[in-house]
């Protein structure tokens, strides 16, 4: 299954950051994935599945959660988990690209 990832600053993150990033609380918050409540279901997913999320930099393991998103987009707010799927390119920037990148769902079994 291949989506479009986007990964941005939300509020909920930034009040749990103030509690520290090894919180608990804002483990959660970052490793939220969020998609459309279609995509959720077309991938045989539901709220509060773990879903592994590929890049061609990296994966990481999120919790899934439906989310006001278009088809074929999935969300997730910046934090360790987008971190370790980013590459190092910067195209000059300083800043890595964190948007827009081809994701591979796959489900993680417990």
């Amino acid at each position: 299954m291949k989506y479009v990832f986007i990964a941005a600053r939300t509020l909920e993150q930034g009040r749990q950051e103030i509690l520290g990033k090894h919180s608990d609380e804002y483990a959660s918050v970052v490793g939220t994935l969020q998609m459309n409540e279609a995509d959720l279901a077309e991938a045989g997913l539901t709220e509060g599945d773990r879903v592994r999320v590929r890049t061609e930099w990296g994966e990481s393991v999120f919790v899934c959660a439906a989310g006001d998103l278009p088809p074929g987009i999935v969300f997730a707010p910046y934090g360790p988990p987008t971190s370790r799927m980013m590459g190092g390119e910067t195209d000059g920037t300083g800043m890595p690209d964190s948007k827009q990148w081809e994701v591979e769902l796959e489900p993680v079994s417990d």
